[in-house]
């Protein structure tokens, strides 16, 4: 299958990137700068990412539309705003995510943000839920540009005036050189910001405003850097099918409401393991000094009984320290407790963490 470019590809060649395959696209992993200094400017500043990879799934339909929805994602979402968004996800039978996704109540029904490298087998599992006056569209017309960084609402307020009265987790729309973006104060570094749904045609404008604004460009491995510092999973790491929201600590996105009534898939393992807890749970890592430990690195006790394993580990610049995530057997979860990590044959020093390990600042 050939690999897939955004409207932004030539934008992102001419600023120099450097480009790797991900999820079927050819996707900028950073820029001349580099990741570290890229990482700080959206902590200090701000950055801009080219997100238009994942999936804008746009949902249209009557109450049975939600009823149809929340089927197959614990979210109580009859009673969402329209204009308002929730993290969640879609479930599995068992239980287990298929991708954790962002979802907006629009006048005419619901959208999607959807992980670039699963859109297409979330349709495939949404659809099976739809009735025949449901309507679906999986857009390939809009880009997305995420706008990260304390400077972010200042900058966007100059070409969007209004855009500082969003909240987080709530959108609206915009009117852009004639056209409709759909703006939502979100993000997913732990800073203020908002991402930019935009026609592929406006959206090289767009971003060279961002650009004479002095918004540097952000790839891929500062996304990932300051997604970790600030304690956020991502899918394929963190989680997959066969991880529940019990397991990687987000008990918290599922709704009171939907933990009680259920209706969902998957509810009464879920429910189970809400009363009783889970085997294994996801955990902040701290290593001593400088060692990195990556994913898959194996996690022991202090006396050497095996308890888990690293899924994502990087250096957090903003933290001038190595973080890590992983999953642990539960009992050797509390924070503070001594853990090693074995590190290329060789074990070395680390604590379980609180996360995130970034304080997160959002505008509630």
């Amino acid at each position: 299958m050939e690999t897939q470019k955004t409207a932004l590809y030539q934008l992102h060649k001419n600023l120099g990137a450097k480009f790797v395959p991900f999820a079927g696209y050819e996707m900028p992993i950073q820029y001349k700068d580099g990741i570290v200094k890229e990482h700080i400017s959206t902590r200090t500043h701000a950055g801009f990412f080219d997100v238009s990879h994942m999936g804008q799934l746009f949902l249209e339909g009557d109450e049975t539309l939600t009823e149809a929805l929340e089927k197959i994602i614990p979210s109580d979402l009859k009673t969402l705003k329209i204009n308002h968004s929730k993290y969640s996800f879609l479930l599995n039978k068992d239980g287990g995510i298929i991708d954790d996704l962002i979802i907006t109540k629009t006048k005419k029904g619901f959208s999607i943000i959807l992980n670039a490298a699963c859109k297409d087998n979330d349709v495939k599992q949404i659809i099976q839920f739809l009735e025949k006056n449901h309507k679906y569209l999986l857009t390939n017309d809009l880009s997305l540009i995420a706008l990260q960084g304390p400077k972010a609402v200042q900058i966007l307020e100059r070409l969007l005036p209004g855009v500082s009265n969003l909240k987080f987790m709530t959108g609206n729309n915009f009117i852009y050189d004639s056209e409709n973006l759909y703006i939502t104060r979100s993000g997913y570094t732990g800073e203020d910001g908002f991402e930019i749904s935009i026609p592929n045609k406006k959206v090289e404008k767009l971003v060279n405003f961002l650009i004479s604004n002095d918004v540097k460009p952000v790839g891929l491995g500062a996304r990932d850097t300051l997604r970790l510092e600030a304690g956020l999973c991502l899918y394929g790491h963190e989680l997959n099918e066969k991880i529940n929201p019990v397991e990687a600590n987000l008990k918290w996105a599922i709704a009171k409401k939907r933990k009680e009534d259920g209706g969902f898939n998957g509810w009464s393992k879920i429910k189970n393991l809400l009363t009783k807890g889970s085997e294994k749970i996801r955990v902040g890592i701290k290593p001593e000094g400088k060692v990195i430990a990556r994913e898959n690195t194996k996690i022991f006790s202090s006396d050497d009984l095996e308890i888990g394993f690293v899924t994502s580990g990087t250096f957090g610049p903003s933290v001038n320290a190595p973080v890590a995530m992983g999953y642990l057997k539960s009992e050797f979860s509390k924070i503070g407790t001594s853990i090693k990590l074995e590190i290329r044959g060789k074990k070395y020093g680390g604590k379980v963490s609180e996360l995130p390990f970034y304080k997160k600042s959002y505008v509630k």
